[in-house]
């Protein structure tokens, strides 16, 4: 029995009003695309017992490299969100990967 990764993606009120908020973040497993995420959405994908390493994309936006460890029948949860603090969006001009917030809940 696989494992589930389970993606939430929260939002907040103002990243609904521009673009970036509004599009999907593609969701990297392992170096491979497996899916994408919308605003307020939960994804739940199957995953092999091992080690893993997850990261979200949204054009040139990315979150940081999380790693975990996987059993057979385990949840491995994960909230995220784009960034929506006006210095932080800035900043992911620079650094691309503040821009998206990725941690496991």
């Amino acid at each position: 029995m696989p494992a589930t990764l389970k993606l939430t993606r929260r939002s907040f009120p103002l990243e609904n009003l521009n673009a970036v908020g509004r599009r999907p973040f593609e969701i990297t497993l392992d170096g491979t695309i497996v899916g994408a995420l919308r605003n307020r959405e939960t994804v739940e994908l199957p995953v092999d017992a091992g080690h893993h390493t997850l990261r979200l994309r949204e054009g040139r936006r990315i979150s940081p490299d999380r790693s975990f460890d996987a059993t057979d029948g385990e949840t491995i949860a994960f909230a995220c969100h784009g960034s929506w603090f006006v210095l932080i969006f800035l900043a992911s001009f620079v650094k691309p990967d503040v821009g998206i917030s990725l941690k496991r809940s």
